[in-house]
């Protein structure tokens, strides 16, 4: 058996895959690569994977709901969630499901690897309290997820305008990425 880490990606970009696997690789980390869930579930069938990076979105399938069945095959599998549109809902709902962590698009391979290394260590506890807006932000964006990005659905949830909320959507835009 190899000492080298070996790693699954899933996600339906095919060139996302290529271009990762192709930088893990310089990294001294083999991967195998799926862009399905079925692709994935075979892989798993073949190989032991220490790692395995899952899209949040696969061509419209949600990789939450492939993670517990990752788990299923593989119960040592530390997987982390990888997602171009993050939230703090979807964020928890990951962590629930048991991924180890959840980085937003996009990444470096540093980022990446180091998403997998606080496992080797002790958490870091944040020093000071999260701000009022930073509150506000999550609030916005957890109600925004369960009405499925519905400004109206969304506006009348939180009992305020529509444009208002457009307006701090606007205003904030780096909430949504």
């Amino acid at each position: 058996m190899s000492s080298q880490p070996l790693w699954l990606l899933i996600d339906d970009d095919e060139a996302f895959l290529q271009i990762l696997q192709r930088s893990l690789l310089r990294q001294n980390i083999k991967a195998t690569t799926a862009q399905t869930a079925q692709q994935a579930i075979a892989a798993l069938a073949d190989h032991h994977f220490s790692h395995c990076v899952l899209d949040l979105n696969l061509a419209g399938e949600s990789g939450l709901q492939l993670l517990p069945e990752l788990l299923s095959y593989a119960p040592d599998l530390a997987v982390l969630v990888l997602t171009g549109y993050g939230s703090i809902a979807t964020s928890v709902e990951a962590m629930r499901r048991g991924a180890v962590n959840y980085l937003c698009k996009p990444v470096t391979v540093n980022q990446l690897i180091a998403g997998f290394e606080f496992l080797n260590k002790a958490p870091e506890v944040r020093s000071e309290p999260p701000s009022v807006e930073e509150m506000e932000r999550e609030h916005i964006q957890r109600v925004l997820d369960e009405h499925d990005g519905n400004i109206s659905a969304t506006a009348r949830a939180l009992h305020m305008h529509r444009r208002t909320l457009q307006r701090k959507l606007q205003k904030h835009s780096h909430w949504r990425n």
